[in-house]
């Protein structure tokens, strides 16, 4: 699988582990930074990560930040991202299953690498169970023109 993946400064080291660990699962991984420890945006890499998602380079995504939180806001403001916050593998499979996650977002300061690891296999070996679900993924990407009251 073509995965990518981005991260901040307080995630690069956590990016690097499961970076190397999803490549010798045997994954295309694209590094798409952050490579240091000096402070940087994290919606500059969500941003990036969530193109990578929306012009096909990628199948999935991978957003590590401190907390996870506001690496993911930024990825979602791509409508062909859907990315979700996951902290334990139950989380990452019911993304996939039931909203057709195409990123999950971690915070480093907040998983441990063990743990990030179960997620990213819960989160990769998990199908979109379709059916009903199908139409409320349509709805994240299309949403519907709501009257505005005055």
């Amino acid at each position: 699988m073509r995965i990518a993946i981005a991260s901040d400064h307080a995630a690069f080291e956590f990016k690097a582990a499961l970076a190397d660990w999803l490549r010798d699962a045997g994954h295309a991984v694209e590094d798409l930074g952050t490579n240091g420890p000096d402070s940087v945006d994290y919606p500059d890499f969500g941003y990036a990560l969530a193109a990578a998602i929306a012009d096909g380079r990628a199948d999935r995504g991978v957003a590590l930040c401190g907390s996870g939180i506001g690496i993911s806001i930024s990825v979602n403001r791509n409508p062909a991202a859907r990315c979700a916050l996951v902290s334990e593998p139950l989380s990452a499979k019911l993304a996939r299953e039931h909203n057709d996650a195409n990123v999950i977002a971690m915070g480093a300061r907040l998983t441990g690498i063990d743990m990030a690891k179960a997620c990213l296999n819960a989160f990769l070996a998990t199908e979109f169970a379709g059916d009903r679900h199908a139409r409320r993924v349509d709805k994240l990407s299309n949403p519907p023109q709501l009257e505005t009251s005055r």
